[in-house]
């Protein structure tokens, strides 16, 4: 394994060296590139230091470049290393302030008249999502994790990463059958279990199959859309749209402990296929929680992917994502669903005694929209 890290570092620093002497810009890149190597654990800051020494500059390096390779999150022995380099570079003819590379260019947004019609379908598509849905059965791996809330005295700095530890696994048979939906708890922590999914303590979420998308875009909620940018979820290009509903007309429910319920206003982004028009993603925010409600914040992110049942294909739940603080503990809800197919009386899924894996981060992950092409010359 060492060796295959080895080869990727050597890779990097071959690169940044073929050309000879790098210039600032070129110097930011391999730094930044680098830096991921770091962080997914194929390098180290003393490798990528050692690298550093070797190489030569065409430009003059001076403290405000450093200090923007700083920015990067670079170890103190690549510090050192650039250090040195500012040193050296002294003599050399200066190459003007290194700066980060700017966001590619987009497309421009579709005009106020396609955004309405664009928003039009997508209401349209919302409100007969749970009509158009087939009957299937699938499987749900729910993972939940906890954390102290950064600034609290078990939490770190209040800007530090929350450390979420895994608490519980929870797979259920969830089953649609007549715009019905219904979960049956089958394996806690991969152990059977015949305990009621409405029973559990901790942090839950229902809804996912219809409600949700039924809720944001219901007339009667009321919500406001406007254009935010283009995106890629999954490779497909995305439209963005930021969307509002005041608290008078949210349908949201955020249960406490089965005793306290609030009805929170919210925001968030809706993702609309560029090419098909449906909703690959919804995000929600609550907003305005009154001080004396013990949740002090919850979102929600619910991912929608194409699925094959019987030959058909159906855009259908993939993944979601729910993060609520309360009382100084924060939770995250991580559910994953999988093995769709075409429910019958008969239907079974057989469970395995071990949960799969989760999946591959960068299936949830929005990625940048490509760039705008450039215009044609006349």
């Amino acid at each position: 394994m060492r060796l295959r890290l080895l080869a990727a570092v050597l890779a990097i620093s071959m690169a940044a060296t073929a050309q000879g002497p790098m210039t600032l810009a070129e110097l930011y890149s391999f730094v930044q590139s680098s830096q991921k190597f770091i962080k997914e654990g194929k390098m180290t800051d003393r490798e990528l230091a050692g690298f550093l020494s070797k190489s030569k500059l065409s430009e003059r390096l001076d403290d405000r470049s450093v200090e923007l390779l700083q920015g990067l999150g670079i170890g103190p022995k690549t510090l050192e290393a650039l250090e040195r380099l500012r040193d050296q570079s002294k003599t050399l003819p200066a190459g003007g302030t290194m700066e980060p590379p700017g966001p590619p260019p987009q497309a421009p947004p579709p005009t106020s008249i396609e955004q309405k019609a664009i928003i039009d379908h997508a209401r349209e598509y919302a409100l007969s999502y749970s009509q158009r849905l087939p009957d299937f059965i699938c499987t749900q791996v729910e993972r939940r994790y906890g954390a102290p809330a950064p600034g609290t005295r078990a939490g770190g700095r209040p800007d530090s990463e929350p450390s979420f530890q895994l608490l519980d696994t929870l797979t259920s048979r969830l089953s649609y059958f007549e715009q019905k939906e219904d979960k049956k708890l089958v394996l806690q922590n991969n152990t059977l279990t015949a305990q009621d999914y409405k029973t559990l303590g901790g942090a839950t979420s229902t809804g996912e199959f219809g409600s949700m998308l039924k809720e944001i875009f219901d007339y009667g909620t009321q919500a406001r859309f406007e254009w935010d940018h283009w995106g890629t979820l999954r490779s497909r290009l995305t439209m963005v749209f930021a969307y509002h509903v005041a608290q008078e007309h949210s349908q949201w429910h955020i249960d406490y402990d089965r005793r306290l319920d609030l009805v929170p206003a919210y925001h968030g982004l809706v993702y609309v296929d560029n090419e098909t028009r449906e909703i690959l993603r919804v995000t929600l925010e609550a907003e305005g929680i009154p001080a004396d409600f013990p949740v002090r914040m919850a979102s929600t992110t619910l991912d929608y992917n194409y699925q094959d049942i019987s030959g058909h294909t159906f855009l259908l739940p993939y993944t979601s994502r729910v993060l609520m603080a309360a009382e100084g503990y924060l939770t995250r809800n991580d559910d994953e669903f999988r093995l769709y197919r075409k429910y019958q009386v008969e239907s079974e899924l057989k469970f395995d005694d071990v949960t799969p894996p989760p999946l591959p981060e960068d299936q949830k992950k929005e990625q940048p929209a490509p760039p705008a092409a450039p215009a044609k010359k006349k």
